[in-house]
């Protein structure tokens, strides 16, 4: 798995803290023994083949399982402590982490948790936070990234909103209502009317920088909001603006910097959170 991340017997071995003869011989073994080939060199790197590739979420699966029976069987888990800052959207913090941090509270009950909530791309290089999540995989060599999970989103209204201002059937209908962006009103804009709706700015009279206030906006009326399935499928009043349009789908990447590899704390929270966010909770 290590090579597999890392891309290179002398990354992995680094990661490990093993010598690269080592690291190989141990690769070498394992291909014997399943009689497949599992990488292949281009240049100085290794490529892990379609046969590796099959196995990779396999020996993931291994990795974090081994790993949540040594905390348990050391009672590690007990005296893993220090600061772990998260960041993540300010939706993403307020309607979905919180459960995954009251788990991680009875595993880990020293581990500080500092949630970063922003929208906007902290730098783990930096150490403006150990752990992100977010919608775009990024692109820094030194970082871990791993797709989570793929989350679906739908035009949302409170009912309050529907009832006054009719039930949209279309996305043609859609153009004569009111919205509540949050972000770029422009760039949404643009992302939504090549879909087949007629947008324009009159069409966004309220909105915030802050996706909780703007949930919080389209939930007092003020207008039809996208927003995540599984944070809509926990607020009461709000239906889901039925136009016959496939869900918006986006990614989840969690990512962390190279310290997972020697901090048990930050390993520990990184694991649980990729197991939660993996995980459908709708």
């Amino acid at each position: 798995m290590a090579t597999v991340e890392e891309g290179s017997l002398s990354g992995a071995a680094r990661a490990l803290g093993q010598t690269q003869p080592t690291l190989g011989r141990q690769v070498a073994a394992l291909e014997a023994q399943l009689d497949v080939v599992l990488f292949e060199r281009v240049g100085r790197s290794l490529v892990v083949t379609q046969s590796g590739l099959e196995l990779v979420d396999h020996v993931r699966a291994m990795c974090e399982a081994a790993n949540r029976i040594s905390l348990t069987a050391s009672g590690q888990s007990q005296t893993i402590e220090g600061q772990v800052r998260i960041t993540a959207s300010d939706v993403m913090s307020a309607h979905i982490l919180p459960a995954a941090l009251k788990q991680l509270r009875e595993i880990a009950p020293l581990v500080d948790i500092d949630v970063v909530a922003a929208n906007d791309i902290r730098d783990l290089q930096l150490r403006e936070a150990d752990i992100a999540i977010r919608h775009i995989r990024p692109e820094q060599p030194d970082l871990i990234a791993r797709l989570v999970d793929e989350m679906t989103a739908h035009f949302y209204a409170s009912t309050s909103y529907l009832d006054k201002h009719g039930h949209p059937a279309s996305l043609d209908e859609l153009s004569d209502h009111q919205f509540v962006g949050f972000g770029d009103n422009d760039r949404m804009i643009e992302h939504l009317n090549p879909l087949g709706l007629g947008l324009s700015p009159k069409n966004f009279r309220a909105g915030s920088q802050s996706g909780v206030v703007a949930w919080e906006m389209a939930q007092h009326g003020l207008g039809i909001i996208v927003m995540a399935d599984e944070v809509a499928a926990g607020a009461p009043g709000m239906e889901r603006v039925a136009t016959g349009m496939d869900p918006f789908v986006f990614p989840v990447w969690l990512t962390t910097h190279r310290e997972l590899h020697t901090s048990r704390r930050i390993r520990l929270v990184f694991d649980l959170l990729a197991d939660f966010l993996t995980e459908k909770r709708v």
